[in-house]
């Protein structure tokens, strides 16, 4: 029984209420037989701590993903910059359109922000990639044990660090603040860095 009580839940509206419990028993349905009901719902009352009622089920979603991995997975990438807001969103929306389910893909921030940046979302739109409906989120210990890769992008010692994963620093113009015009050079340039990993990654 999840704990659907007005202390677990806070001080959300009946509605919000309603909403979150049906996106916990969605979860429960999708994760709970690989990593357990009250494993579900310990993460989703965390990541709703962390991101709120609203992003609660795209992060905790993103974080049974990883808990979820078998043997057999494939390849998993986690990008990270601080805001998780430009170059990071962009980087897994090349990945993932690029990998077609072929690598799993995961983003994340040290500090992030309220929302993706839009020049960010406008520059990968003209490519016919959409990340209007990603957000940034922080990253989390269960996807940085799961990955293989981390993708580092201008974060310094706030980039998280685990000893035996691979990790490689992207040194790339920081979007926050430019115009989409000043965003498509470094689009491109995120697309060709993930072109070449991606071959790596598959070869």
């Amino acid at each position: 029984m999840k704990p659907a009580t007005a202390t677990w839940w806070g001080a959300a509206s009946l509605g919000r209420v309603a909403q979150l419990s049906a996106a916990l028993d969605q979860l429960i349905a999708e994760f709970g037989p690989a990593v357990g009901p009250g494993d579900v719902e310990s993460v989703f009352a965390d990541s709703r701590q962390r991101v709120g009622a609203a992003r609660a089920p795209g992060l905790t979603r993103d974080r049974l993903r990883a808990v979820a991995r078998s043997d057999d997975a494939p390849p998993a990438v986690l990008f990270v910059c601080v805001h998780n807001a430009g170059r990071s969103q962009m980087a897994s929306g090349w990945l993932a359109h690029l990998a077609e389910g072929r690598v799993d893909v995961y983003s994340g921030g040290s500090e992030p922000v309220e929302q993706v940046n839009p020049a960010a979302v406008e520059a990968m739109a003209e490519v016919g990639i959409d990340i209007r409906r990603q957000f940034p989120k922080p990253w989390s210990d269960e996807v940085l044990h799961a990955v293989d890769v981390v993708v580092t992008m201008g974060c310094g010692d706030e980039c998280p660090y685990y000893p035996g994963t691979r990790y490689t620093d992207w040194d790339l113009d920081d979007p926050a603040g430019q115009g989409v015009d000043a965003v498509r050079p470094i689009r491109d340039d995120i697309e060709a860095r993930v072109r070449a990993l991606l071959d790596e990654l598959l070869r």
